[in-house]
């Protein structure tokens, strides 16, 4: 499974982006499809997650600003990103549970990283 992640860039604070990520490959299903982010120094997070029912979770700091949605028929995930602040400056990496045989179990799938810089 190949994760192809776009939509990251240079946006000042209070801008929006609109991150996109194309799952491909051999897939059989893909269970929850999320974005996760890494400031410098810093651990991966998770930002938001959506599951294949559409039931989604999102860090605190991103609730209200951000949402998350997905594409079943293409395999696509989504990231509307409003309101941006400095501190949502990181990479941003998609993320997806598939399985690509009948007869795998569910694994986790990452996508190259794209950056957003939030900056005036």
């Amino acid at each position: 499974v190949q994760l192809q992640a776009s939509g990251g860039g240079l946006v000042q604070p209070g801008g929006s982006l609109r991150l996109s990520c194309a799952a491909s490959g051999s897939i059989f299903s893909i269970n929850t499809m999320g974005w996760y982010r890494q400031a410098p120094g810093k651990q991966r997070d998770l930002v938001a997650v959506i599951t294949s029912g559409s039931s989604t979770n999102y860090a605190d700091s991103v609730k209200g600003r951000f949402t998350i949605s997905r594409d079943n028929a293409n395999n696509m995930v989504y990231l509307q990103m409003n309101s941006l602040k400095p501190e949502d400056t990181a990479v941003y990496y998609c993320n997806v549970r598939a399985r690509r045989y009948s007869t795998d179990y569910p694994a986790d799938y990452w996508g190259q990283g794209t950056q957003v810089t939030v900056s005036s």
